[in-house]
């Protein structure tokens, strides 16, 4: 039988075929995915083939080819990398730049890792309801700031219902993943989205202004006909894995643009004369903040560090 991954338990992948029946599955013991070393080896968005036994239970034997997913370095250390949702048109970041604060280094993490494999992204800012007006005003910047590069940014508020009607349309016709820091109220949105979800949400911490897990393991949910959304457990850190030093530049569009004018082609644009980057940062043509979130995953590559 063939079906579709849409949830994953870490021990059980439901899955479901066409006729519209959940079989719940688990993986057969010899099945390995040829070159991805990763934590899970099958992932919601996962198109699967499977054989169900005489108590109803499913076991995986092969899995479809993929035409894209997108990974994480888990917390752990492991070598091995995390797939977080595959066979994706899109990935929709929420964040928020306070209750809790999104860095820009986990933001810039994020949607470096987006290009590396080839996933369309967009930022969700969350939380409209509860800004300052200092706080609306460095919002502008940031909004110029990702559409000079190229990503879309939507201002919501879950809470308020505010700002949900482009959300679904940036949704409508698409395989979307919904992703974000732990307490970014996507749980929020979702039920704004789909309110026939219901899906539990959580609360902030008022001591250290962190967000607390509420979505426990990766589900898809049909919002409409074709239009499929999932949902992930928040993400503390984002660890990227398998990105060579000298292809860095190439995930970030500004700093690829801009080292095309390099004196050298192997330009790490941190120290060389004649660095058009670094030309571009001290003119402000390529924000600060950018630069110093290529900088970072150029020392993971150095040292294998996570943040």
């Amino acid at each position: 039988m063939h079906g579709l991954v849409i949830r994953n338990t870490g021990s059980w992948y439901q899955v479901r075929t066409p006729d519209g029946s959940l079989i719940n599955c688990k993986i057969k013991g010899s099945f390995r995915i040829r070159d991805i070393k990763s934590t899970n080896p099958i992932a919601v968005g996962d198109r699967v083939v499977f054989d169900v036994n005489k108590e109803g239970e499913g076991l995986i034997s092969a899995i479809g080819e993929r035409k894209n997913y997108i990974v994480r370095k888990p917390s752990n250390l492991s070598k091995q990398l995390h797939i977080i949702a595959a066979n994706l048109d899109q990935v929709l970041l929420v964040v928020t730049i306070n209750y809790p604060k999104t860095s820009t280094v986990f933001i810039d993490r994020f949607l470096a890792t987006c290009e590396a494999y080839r996933v369309p992204a967009k930022l969700i800012v969350n939380k409209m309801d509860c800004y300052s007006a200092e706080e609306l005003e460095y919002l502008e910047a940031f909004r110029h700031l990702y559409k000079q590069i190229g990503y879309e940014c939507l201002f919501v508020s879950a809470a308020k219902g505010e700002g949900i009607e482009p959300v679904k349309e940036a949704l409508s016709e698409k395989i979307s993943l919904l992703s974000g820091n732990s307490g970014v109220g996507k749980s929020s949105l979702i039920n704004a989205i789909a309110p026939g979800l219901s899906l539990r949400t959580g609360e902030i911490s008022t001591i250290h202004n962190k967000g607390m897990h509420t979505t426990t393991f990766s589900e898809m949910f049909e919002l409409d006909e074709d239009t499929y959304m999932i949902d992930t457990p928040g993400i503390k850190g984002f660890g990227t894995i398998d990105f060579q030093k000298e292809e860095v530049g190439h995930f970030f569009p500004e700093i690829f643009n801009a080292s095309k004018s390099c004196k050298f082609n192997n330009c790490t644009h941190i120290h060389e004369p004649g660095c058009a980057v670094l030309k571009a940062v001290e003119e402000q043509r390529i924000s600060q903040s950018r630069y110093q979130s290529y900088l970072s995953i150029l020392d993971d590559c150095d040292a294998g560090k996570y943040r």
